[in-house]
């Protein structure tokens, strides 16, 4: 199986094939293989499985759950409440995510998130800090704004065409089913899905013109790594990521 780099001796094969419905790892969780290709431990969102060779990126997302009003908040607090706009998002949402806070009192401080309830627009709901973690500065609810970023291997889908969504996770090397858990490579060489026919040696980018696909760098999208071979269009290629 897939072991973290850690381990003596770390072990990847297609035994490792398979997406468990519960959690053994943190998401985030480094691996790798005796090639010494690396991966990421993710969960796939709750609606459409991974498809083999896709670019993965995680979670669209929400501009409601961004620059939130926190009710006052004192030091040593840990827990903030918040007040989203239009729209609402499942419970633990943002679990192992982070807190971050953008307009001061509170200006660039971040906080690690536990967990929080289902979230119904325009209503507050509280954020649970992870353990050890307590608010520094304090915030009030007249100037200081929140944002909730997700886990980024959290609720993890298909790469969107021609516009990212989300920040790129890797690339998926085996089914995954729906709401359940696995490995994305993220560093060494995978078969990756293309677009165009980047050359061998061109810097590639996770978001190509076909779901899912890779593409020629464009220069301000993420680089992912480079061509291991002439990128032949819609088809699985050898890409040496480097995320």
């Amino acid at each position: 199986m897939l072991v973290s780099p850690s381990n003596a001796q770390p072990v990847f094969s297609s035994r490792s094939y398979a997406s468990p419905a519960v959690v053994p790892h943190a998401l985030g969780t480094r691996g790798r293989d005796r090639t010494g290709r690396q991966y990421r431990f993710a969960l796939c969102n709750p609606s459409t499985a991974l498809i083999v060779g896709n670019c993965i990126q995680g979670q669209a997302e929400i501009t409601a759950h961004q620059s939130m009003t926190p009710a006052d908040t004192a030091i040593g607090a840990r827990s903030i409440t918040v007040t989203p706009t239009a729209t609402g998002g499942a419970a633990d949402l943002y679990a192992d995510g982070i807190a971050v806070v953008t307009v001061t009192p509170g200006f660039g401080y971040s906080y690690p998130i536990k967990t929080h309830l289902a979230i119904t627009a325009s209503v507050a709901f509280v954020v649970q800090l992870q353990a050890g973690w307590e608010i520094v500065v304090a915030l009030t609810a007249a100037n200081s704004k929140v944002t909730l970023y997700p886990n980024p291997y959290r609720n993890v889908i298909q790469s969107p065409i021609t516009t990212a969504s989300g920040p790129t996770a890797g690339v998926c090397q085996f089914v995954i089913a729906a709401a359940e858990y696995g490995w994305l490579g993220d560093n060494g060489v995978f078969g990756t899905l293309i677009t165009g026919t980047p050359a061998i040696g061109a810097s590639v980018t996770s978001v190509g013109a076909a779901a899912g696909a890779a593409a020629i760098w464009s220069g301000t999208l993420p680089n992912i790594g480079q061509m291991l071979e002439l990128g032949v269009d819609l088809t699985c290629c050898a890409v040496k990521w480097q995320l």
